[in-house]
C-alpha cells in the first residue's frame, strides 16, 4: 500500500509551516471552525491536479496565486510541500509568477535505501507544470517516479455534500464511466452497475449495509437505457421493500443519499491509495454515524484513510492515537498528532467526545 508516511507542507494558504506530520492508516481531523481542516483537504486536490498537468488550471480557479499562497504573494514567497512513502518521496517548491499564476523553482524526487544511500533526482526548475508523469513514463528515475505518481495520482478525495436536483449524483451517467468512483459520486449508478456483474459479493455487501441505515430500501434498479447513438446511460434508481416500482435518487432525503456514497467509496474492492473526506457526518442521523465510524475503520484496514469531522458521536468511534488536532496559532494551522498514552487517566471516565467537549483534546474555538 502506497501509504503517506510524513508530509510536509509551508505556504499554503493557512498552513505556514508544518513539518514532519507523522499519518498513519487512518487519521481523524478534529478542530473549530476555521483552524484549516479544510485547507489541509484542498492540498490533497491541488496535488492531485499538480501531477497531472492540471496547475495552473486548478490556481486560476481559486483566484490565483494571491489566493493559494499563506496570506497572498506579499507574505508568502513560496509554497514547498515534502511527501514520503517509506523510502520513496516527491518534494516541490512554487514561487508566485507575474501574471498570478505558479511555477516550479524545485521538483525532486527521493529515495533513500539500504545499499544505494540517499539519492534526490532532479526533475528541473523554470516549468509551470509537473514532470512527474513524464519522469515516470520514461525517465532516468523511472521506478520511484512511478511509484510516487501513482501513489498521489491514485488519492481520492470524496466529497458528497451536492445533493440538490442538479447533482451529478441523481442525473444519468454514461454506463462507460466505471473505472473508479468519481470524487462528487457523479458516475455511482456506472459503478455500481458495473459492482454488481463483476464483484456481487461486494455489491451485497454494499446494499447489505446501507440497508442497516435505511431499512426501507431494498435494491438499486440499474437498467440502461440505449441512445441513437449507442451510448448507454444508466440512472441511479431504486426500490422499496415489498415493492418492484423504481423510485429516483430525489426521493431519497439528502442524508441516505450521501451515506449510500460513503458506504461505496469505503467499501469498493480496489480502494485508492488514499481516500480523503471532509465531514462525512453531514446529514446523517446517529445511528447511521456509528455504522460510518465503524465503515471508515474497516476501510483503513485495507487504504489509507483521511477524515475530518466534527462530530462528538463519530468522533467516539475512533481512539485517541488516530486523532489530529488542528489549532490556529498566530494566524496560521498548527497540527499535532495525539499520543494515547497521555490521555489515559481522563479515558477511564470519559469518552474521546466528551474529552473534545471539555477540550482536554485541544481543536476547540479560542481567542
Amino acid at each position: 500500500m502506497s501509504a503517506i508516511h510524513t508530509l510536509s507542507i509551508s505556504g499554503f494558504r493557512s498552513i505556514r509551516k508544518m513539518d514532519n506530520l507523522r499519518l498513519g492508516n487512518l487519521n481523524v481531523l478534529i478542530g473549530a471552525n476555521g483552524s484549516g481542516k479544510s485547507n489541509f483537504v484542498a492540498y490533497f486536490r491541488m496535488l492531485s491536479e499538480l501531477v497531472e498537468g492540471r496547475l495552473q488550471v486548478w490556481v486560476a480557479k481559486q483566484g490565483g496565486a494571491d489566493r493559494v499562497l499563506s496570506y497572498g504573494v506579499k507574505e508568502t514567497f513560496a509554497l514547498t510541500t515534502s511527501v514520503r512513502f517509506g523510502a520513496n518521496g516527491y518534494d516541490l517548491e512554487l514561487e508566485p509568477t507575474v501574471d498570478d499564476g505558479l511555477t516550479f523553482t524545485s521538483e525532486m524526487l527521493y529515495f533513500k535505501g539500504p545499499y544505494y544511500g540517499i539519492t534526490r533526482p532532479n526533475l528541473g526548475a523554470g516549468h509551470t507544470e509537473s514532470n512527474l508523469k513524464k519522469e515516470a513514463e520514461r525517465g532516468f528515475s523511472k521506478k520511484v517516479a512511478s511509484y510516487c505518481y501513482s501513489a498521489i495520482s491514485n488519492w481520492k478525495v470524496y466529497h458528497f455534500h451536492d445533493t440538490s436536483d442538479t447533482a451529478g449524483v441523481k442525473r444519468q451517467c454514461a454506463v462507460h464511466d466505471n473505472a473508479f468512483l468519481r470524487m462528487d459520486a457523479s458516475n455511482l449508478a456506472a459503478f455500481l452497475l458495473r459492482l454488481q456483474s463483476e464483484a456481487p459479493t461486494v455489491y451485497n455487501q454494499i446494499r447489505k449495509t446501507i440497508r442497516l441505515a435505511i431499512p426501507f430500501f431494498d435494491d438499486f434498479a440499474l437498467k440502461p437505457t440505449t441512445l441513437a447513438s449507442e451510448e448507454q446511460l444508466v440512472r441511479l434508481l431504486w426500490k422499496q421493500e415489498g415493492s418492484d416500482y423504481a423510485l429516483w435518487p430525489s426521493q431519497l432525503s439528502d442524508g441516505s443519499l450521501r451515506f449510500i456514497c460513503l458506504v461505496t467509496a469505503l467499501m469498493q474492492p480496489n480502494p485508492p491509495t488514499t481516500i480523503i473526506i471532509d465531514e462525512p457526518e453531514l446529514g446523517l442521523h446517529p445511528y447511521a454515524i456509528t455504522l460510518l465510524g465503524a465503515l471508515i475503520r474497516s476501510a483503513a484496514t485495507r487504504t489509507q484513510v483521511i477524515v475530518s469531522t466534527q462530530s462528538v458521536a463519530l468522533l467516539n468511534e475512533f481512539e485517541v492515537d488516530d486523532l489530529i488536532v488542528v489549532d490556529r496559532e498566530n494566524g496560521g494551522s498548527v497540527f499535532k498528532r495525539l499520543d494515547e498514552t497521555e490521555f489515559a487517566s481522563w479515558l477511564e471516565d470519559y469518552t474521546i467526545g466528551e474529552l473534545w467537549q471539555k477540550n482536554i483534546l485541544g481543536g476547540r474555538p479560542t481567542r
